[in-house]
């Protein structure tokens, strides 16, 4: 093991101590499950990661993504598309993508539902998981993305409907100067009200570094750490 993956492994294990006691805080026997967010580091970083016993790891753009995805075959990892994605992006996204986090509109699912039937044809790939990203943000999250809670219902129906889909639950991110545990509090009624119409969408993905335990406390059943397992983002030139 190199120099690169014992810090991995010595970040990994403090960040997995803070999920385990921020679970019992909340009184959960199930822990949340970890997607490391490996946006802006190098595959390599990724392959220790999968030698460490990851399987869950999340991306936020497209051309890295792929390109880190055709790099690593075999290695049994799940990628999380998790970034603002364009409808026209779909048809690569769904080449490797275990789950698009960021569904925010009619027409990205549309397009995503498109793009699924064409690969399942071709190679036979299970659904796609797509979560609806919701907006905390009081400003209709100019700032942080999604959609606005309002249209979470209308999305929902558009995602369990279309063949190749499987609406999996919410997404969200934490409004900039605001309390996380204020945030995942409402995020946590928005699913709630979700899973009347739709219980199988019981996931939630919430929490970041700065705020997983407000996240775990709240209900989520998913995590996306990346600084405080990778470092700071590496220096380009």
């Amino acid at each position: 093991m190199d120099e690169r993956a014992l810090q991995l492994q010595d970040r990994l294990a403090a960040v997995r101590a803070r999920i385990t006691a921020a679970s019992r805080a909340a009184g959960r026997d199930v822990e949340p499950g970890l997607i490391v967010v490996t946006k802006f580091h190098p595959a390599a970083d990724v392959s220790r990661l999968a030698g460490l016993g990851i399987r869950d790891v999340g991306e936020n753009r497209d051309q890295e993504a792929s390109a880190k995805a055709a790099e690593l075959p075999g290695l049994g990892l799940r990628w999380h598309f998790i970034g603002q994605l364009q409808s026209k992006k779909a048809k690569s996204v769904v080449k490797y993508a275990h789950s698009v986090q960021s569904v925010d509109r009619p027409q990205l699912a549309e397009a995503l539902a498109k793009a699924i039937l064409r690969a399942q044809e071709e190679t036979g790939r299970p659904d796609l998981d797509c979560f609806i990203q919701v907006s905390l943000d009081d400003d209709a999250g100019e700032h942080r993305g999604g959609a606005a809670p309002a249209a979470v219902g209308q999305l929902a129906d558009s995602i369990a409907e279309a063949p190749g889909l499987r609406l999996a639950g919410v997404m969200a991110v934490a409004p900039l100067g605001g309390r996380p545990e204020d945030a995942f509090e409402r995020l946590a009624g928005i699913s709630a009200a979700l899973r009347e119409a739709h219980p199988g969408a019981d996931a939630i993905s919430a929490g970041m570094s700065q705020d997983l335990e407000a996240a775990v406390l709240h209900g989520a059943t998913h995590l996306r750490i990346g600084s405080d397992i990778l470092g700071s983002r590496p220096a380009v030139g």
